[in-house]
């Protein structure tokens, strides 16, 4: 009974090392929970840029470690940061994936750093959300270790345009006029 019961449960521990990571499920290359996140949330070691960090947080949320959550915030932005609200949102949703958009600094060496990123999730049964939110990170030189310090939805692009014509421009089809006598007339 006893090599059975060894048998099953180094079974169900292989295969708990092999479930893919919360913040990979919607990657290219996924990578199991106990090469990616995991270290960072058991506290065995410290994410090596903002955008593991961004990584373990999503995961934290996805796996109900508020209490990492709230260690990662900076000690001066922690004010602001209410357990029970965290708690509710890591409680009532169901995490789908996390794509990073954009990573800007926050590599090993640098201060600072900023990660735009889209949470995938459905919250208590409902249609599946995206929290799309430009992060910022700052590396901590005596705890030797990276902090989220706030977030923010993004502001729209601007769409920059080419060069238009003007009334009085030469007509981009070549006739020779000028564009408000030409193809500029009929509008």
């Amino acid at each position: 009974m006893l090599p059975l019961l060894r048998s099953l449960l180094a079974g169900y521990l292989r295969s708990m090392t092999q479930i893919t990571c919360p913040c990979r499920k919607t990657a290219e290359k996924t990578l199991p929970f106990a090469d990616c996140c995991e270290p960072y949330l058991t506290g065995s070691a410290k994410a090596p840029s903002a955008e593991a960090l961004m990584r373990a947080r999503y995961s934290a949320f996805a796996t109900g470690k508020i209490d990492y959550l709230i260690d990662s915030v900076a000690p001066e932005a922690r004010s602001d940061v209410e357990r029970g609200s965290l708690e509710a949102w890591a409680r009532e949703s169901e995490w789908h994936g996390l794509d990073i958009v954009e990573t800007v600094e926050g590599r090993p060496g640098n201060k600072t750093g900023i990660v735009e990123f889209v949470a995938h999730f459905t919250r208590a049964g409902d249609e599946r959300e995206a929290h799309h939110e430009r992060s910022t990170f700052r590396f901590d030189d005596k705890d030797q270790c990276w902090y989220f310090i706030d977030g923010a939805r993004p502001k729209g692009r601007t769409i920059v345009k080419g060069p238009q014509i003007g009334r009085n421009d030469p007509c981009s089809c070549g006739s020779g006029k000028k564009y408000k006598k030409c193809c500029g007339a009929a509008a």
